[in-house]
């Protein structure tokens, strides 16, 4: 038996072939943004990186690295966009959920997943792959920096959530309950009770 191609899925295939094919240049996927108009728009990980160390300027950059082609110093390639790449194209993880930032960070403190050089972003465009000194600078991170870490890339890929966390949570206040009047209380059982239930 034969299957037939369904020509009108073939657009959609075509689309998240290219959509895939972009995450490789360092784009960041529709699929995952679209979720939230805003974030629909054309965002590319080399801007956001920027936004995390203007938000952290004590974040090691960690851009000491050679490219391969060009034999110069690659100062954009830096600790930031390596993170959101490996995040978001390795894991294909949303980038938008603290949780999923959690993991992340979990997998550069060797607590969550394997960690592989062989996919790891820069490993294939720098002399040096960058994989081990990342895990090192994530790892000398404070708990309370690596909190930050992870609350200011949500703010950048979740600009709601940032405004959530930023206002106080209103807690409502329960009604009020009367009092029990001590003569409504139900009374213990005493003793002889059981000899009235024969009756």
């Amino acid at each position: 038996m034969t299957k037939k191609l369904n020509l009108a899925a073939l657009p959609v295939i075509v689309t998240g072939l290219v959509v895939l094919g972009a995450g490789m240049g360092q784009s960041t996927p529709v699929g995952i943004l679209s979720q939230n108009p805003v974030m629909a728009q054309a965002l590319r990980t080399q801007d956001l990186w920027r936004q995390v160390y203007q938000q952290m300027p004590d974040l090691p950059l960690e851009n000491q690295y050679v490219n391969q082609q060009s034999g110069k110093v690659d100062s954009d390639n830096t600790l930031a966009s390596r993170l959101i790449r490996y995040h978001m194209f390795v894991k294909g993880r949303p980038p938008n959920f603290r949780l999923d930032w959690k993991l992340t960070i979990a997998d550069y403190l060797d607590a969550n997943e394997l960690m592989e050089e062989g996919v790891y972003p820069g490993g294939d465009t720098l002399r040096e792959n960058p994989m081990e000194s990342d895990r090192a600078a994530i790892q000398r991170l404070t708990r309370p920096q690596r909190n930050a870490l992870i609350q200011t890339l949500v703010n950048i890929f979740n600009p709601n959530a940032a405004q959530q966390t930023e206002a106080p949570l209103r807690r409502e206040t329960p009604p009020l309950t009367p009092t029990p009047n001590p003569t409504s209380l139900p009374t213990l059982p005493q003793p002889g009770d059981a000899q009235r239930l024969r009756l």
